[in-house]
């Protein structure tokens, strides 16, 4: 079948979210990933450097006779990243290779509501705002990230309580103008990872599954499209009535077994100091023989989770981030039999691969940052309202 033609937005798009995941290329092997001809290409870069979007500057060439223009993304484009975790809020400002030039963190209450979540992002979007205002910075796009943000999500969330309407109205008040995108945490994360990390594992359709202070996945597929990440909440899939309480407000559900909070109950440590220990905590914390089996029995129960995901749509490829990567080979192999145990056919025969991904969690605003800048690169960098035609 011949290939659909694409509209101008959709080859801008092409363009700019290449570069995004590649940190630039010289043109010719632009122009054979995004499927243009090096004509065609060149008119579309000059209207993108006129933008200010991208940038070309010289580089030794790659082989004898070969180019010296590497083409990049702008540096001068800024974005702005609202980050929610189990304890704060954060902002930033950054730029589309996701340098930070400003971040700030403000403390959620000890039992949050909606009304003082509220008060918190309130707080929290004013210092934004006055950091943009003093340096006269136009923000290009704001990506937001909610944890357990989904379809039942618009006007509460059950994961931490906030009214998404309520914030969507302070953001167009306060930054009248500038595209605004909200999106649940595990596909900012996921973002974060194939468009910032070397080495990323799969480049085509694959599941990508987040553990930190909750547990989820996201469908990842076709790049170019703003609506390639479907999350999954295969975290809150529900093991057994009579487990421990979730904070979705279910028992036995696989997040309250393998979440942050439950491992830090398990290793005897708080909450706290193992988010301040980050990836460190796997020398830092002893383990005995008996946390270690229930341990690797909790991999193996989010193992499950896994295969029964997979049963329900198949792919060839599973990205796994969060503090499981950080574990020895042998103990990882508990939440792999998972997956074969639930899995059908297992995954030799179904053909899945599996690999572990570093934690992306602790470095907020980041992953939001992440998502602003794929949410304008799957816009080709066009105004939000634009309808131009191929």
């Amino acid at each position: 079948m011949p290939e659909q033609p694409r509209s101008r937005r959709q080859t801008r798009a092409a363009i700019l979210t290449h570069l995004l995941q590649s940190g630039g290329s010289f043109r010719p092997p632009l122009a054979k990933a995004v499927r243009l001809s090096e004509a065609s290409l060149s008119r579309i870069l000059f209207d993108l450097k006129a933008e200010g979007l991208i940038e070309e500057v010289r580089r030794p060439a790659p082989y004898v006779g070969g180019p010296t223009g590497l083409v990049s993304l702008d540096g001068s484009v800024a974005l702005a990243a609202v980050e929610l975790t189990g304890q704060w809020l954060s902002v930033g400002v950054g730029t589309l290779s996701g340098e930070l030039h400003y971040t700030e963190r403000v403390a959620l209450p000890a039992k949050p509501t909606a009304e003082s979540v509220g008060r918190v992002f309130r707080e929290a979007l004013t210092l934004l705002r006055d950091w943009t205002r003093r340096r006269r910075i136009a923000l290009a796009q704001i990506g937001v990230s909610i944890p357990g943000l989904g379809r039942l999500s618009i006007s509460t969330n059950p994961i931490i309580p906030c009214d998404i309407a309520r914030i969507g109205a302070m953001l167009a008040q306060m930054f009248a103008g500038v595209p605004v995108e909200f999106t649940n945490s595990v596909v900012a994360h996921a973002t974060f990872h194939r468009c910032r990390r070397e080495n990323y594992p799969f480049s085509g359709a694959h599941l990508f599954v987040f553990v930190g202070q909750g547990v989820a996945g996201t469908w990842v597929d076709d790049p170019t499209e703003a609506d390639a990440l479907q999350p999954v909440e295969l975290g809150h899939m529900v093991f057994g009535t009579d487990g421990p309480r979730c904070r979705c407000g279910h028992h036995g559900c696989v997040e309250a077994y393998t979440s942050l909070p439950a491992l830090a109950e398990l290793l005897g440590v708080s909450e706290a100091e193992l988010l301040q220990l980050g990836s460190d905590w796997v020398t830092a914390v002893p383990l005995s023989a008996r946390a270690r089996q229930e341990l690797r029995r909790r991999l193996f129960r989010l193992g499950l989770a896994i295969g029964n995901t997979l049963n329900v749509k198949p792919c060839r490829g599973v990205a796994i981030s969060g503090w499981p990567s950080l574990l020895a080979e042998d103990d990882r192999k508990a939440l792999v039999d998972g997956v074969d145990a639930s899995l059908l056919g297992g995954p030799e025969h179904a053909q899945v691969s599996l690999a572990f991904v570093p934690p992306s969690n602790g470095n907020d605003p980041r992953a939001a940052l992440a998502f602003a800048a794929f949410c304008l690169a799957c816009r080709g960098g066009m105004p939000a309202a634009s309808t131009e035609a191929a």
